[in-house]
């Protein structure tokens, strides 16, 4: 029997915290000890908040479960429901169609960009109908959406508009963060995400008051903070964690330097990958603008033996979402017979994400660059 090849490059770092491991013990004690008995929504959580708020510029920054339950707020929020429309991406993560099945809106899909995988703004306005309530582009991998003129498309037809940007946290396009162009936003601190923690949680950022003191509510069963059981709407829990909060906190003065490196990384990558274009391995757009390194994901003629190629050497890579989302059985039902979804079909057969993250060496980044060159040389 042949060995498995050692991991020597992992796609993400089992130690991502290590450097960290004292601090998160320390902040462990003091949440628990601290005489206020206060785990979930207390005065860490709260800071949190109103660091970010200051940080973003933003109106509101509301702590919240994940960014699922983000995404399922803000619909709320936003007065989503049955009857409603909300245009969608056909190709992205699950809760992008499953938050508004949830609010008992219908979600309908627009087909992608070849190159950049987001949501087409053209196939997005040719998908508006009386129906339409909202519009929810969302950043893929490591390329913010083509906000402005989702800006202006929700402008002109009077929408709503829903900026998923869980992964996006730190993008900046045109000067403007993710999640403030449209309405609302949100970012996951899930671990593997930008500004990730060794939990789930997530945010809802906003420039808009009234919409942050709904979400406020909302996340807490309805209450009004401050003020326990006495209940205006009906809401849910998804409150946020008082040792989350502390930790988060704790590394937000690093966050900086730590999306730095990512996009050292994937400006490397950009440049050993743009000449293999017309060998069947295409990387993401060259413009710094714009960009969250999430993840750094090419697009691949010879996805799985490239794949193949860099397990053989000891480097992880990662397939997201291997079909579109009208193509799963619970989106089914939402799929137009007969429609088709030709760019997020073939994104889907293509996509595969490189390790990017900020615990890479520079031989590390270099040898997952050699690989990818070497295989696109000789497989053509």
């Amino acid at each position: 029997m042949t060995a498995a090849p050692t991991v020597t490059v992992p796609f993400f770092p089992p130690a991502l915290f290590e450097a960290d491991r004292p601090a998160l013990i320390a902040l462990v004690r003091e949440v628990g000890l601290d005489p206020e008995q206060r785990f979930i929504l207390g005065a860490r959580t709260a800071a949190f908040e109103e660091l970010m708020r200051a940080d973003l510029g933003a109106a509101d920054v509301v702590a919240c479960s994940s960014g699922t339950s983000a995404l399922s707020l803000v619909l709320r929020a936003m007065d989503v429901g049955p009857g409603d429309e909300v245009i969608v991406p056909a190709f992205g993560c699950a809760p992008l169609a499953s938050s508004v099945v949830t609010a008992g809106a219908v979600p309908v899909f627009a087909d992608i960009r070849p190159d950049t995988m987001t949501m087409d703004p053209e196939a997005a306005e040719r998908l508006v109908t009386r129906r339409t309530k909202a519009v929810m582009p969302a950043h893929m991998f490591s390329v913010m959406a083509d906000m402005p003129r989702f800006t202006e498309l929700a402008r002109r037809h009077g929408l709503r508009l829903l900026e998923d940007s869980a992964v996006a946290q730190g993008g900046v396009l045109r000067g403007v963060p993710a999640g403030l162009w449209g309405e609302a936003g949100l970012y996951s601190f899930v671990q593997v995400k930008t500004c990730g923690m060794p939990g789930e949680g997530g945010v809802v950022v906003t420039r808009d008051p009234a919409l942050g003191e709904r979400v406020r509510t909302l996340r807490n069963h309805g209450q009004h903070p401050g003020r326990r059981f006495v209940h205006h709407t009906i809401g849910v829990n998804s409150r946020f964690d008082e040792i989350q909060a502390a930790f988060q906190t704790h590394r937000y003065a690093g966050f900086p330097a730590r999306l730095a490196r990512r996009a050292e990384i994937a400006a490397y990558y950009t440049e050993r990958f743009t000449p293999l274009a017309d060998r069947g391995v295409t990387p993401p757009p060259p413009d710094p603008d714009g960009r969250c390194f999430y993840v750094y994901t090419v697009l691949a003629d010879a996805r799985e033996a490239l794949a193949a190629h860099l397990a053989a050497h000891g480097v992880a890579s990662h397939v997201y979402y291997p079909q579109p989302l009208p193509a799963h059985a619970a989106f089914a039902p939402y799929a137009p017979p007969g429609a088709r979804w030709p760019a997020a079909e073939r994104a889907a057969r293509r996509h595969l994400a490189l390790p990017v993250h900020h615990l890479l060496t520079d031989a590390q980044v270099q040898q997952v660059a050699d690989l990818v060159c070497a295989f696109a040389t000789g497989h053509r």
